[in-house]
């Protein structure tokens, strides 16, 4: 599941698109008018999305409106734990560095 999310995320403008979409939901028009494209290239960048399952869409009328779904960016959280995890014993272990460092210059005479 990761791997269809990263590589869908991996192209500029489809990474943009979530950016955008972040705020809520718009049509593939307002998609491709923001990011300056045309709109067949926007509905191409969407379909990859919808296939990685990052976005959902739900027709209103004649309008498609694409939105975000939490599931897979919970996912890539719950992935990145063990690394955020790793770094942040390392800044930990420099954090108890530097103080040891401060105390060192504290304690020695002027």
């Amino acid at each position: 599941m990761e791997t269809a999310i990263f590589s869908a995320l991996a192209e500029p403008h489809r990474l943009r698109i979530v950016e955008l979409l972040k705020n809520g939901p718009l049509t593939v028009n307002e998609i491709a008018e923001r990011l300056q494209i045309r709109q067949p290239q926007a509905s191409k960048h969407l379909r990859v999305l919808l296939e990685a399952g990052l976005v959902e869409v739900e027709a209103v009328a004649n309008r498609r409106n694409y939105r975000l779904r939490s599931e897979p960016f919970q996912t890539l959280y719950d992935w990145l734990k063990p690394y955020r995890n790793v770094w942040n014993e390392r800044f930990d272990n420099l954090d108890i560095y530097l103080q040891k460092l401060q105390a060192q210059e504290d304690d020695q005479p002027e």
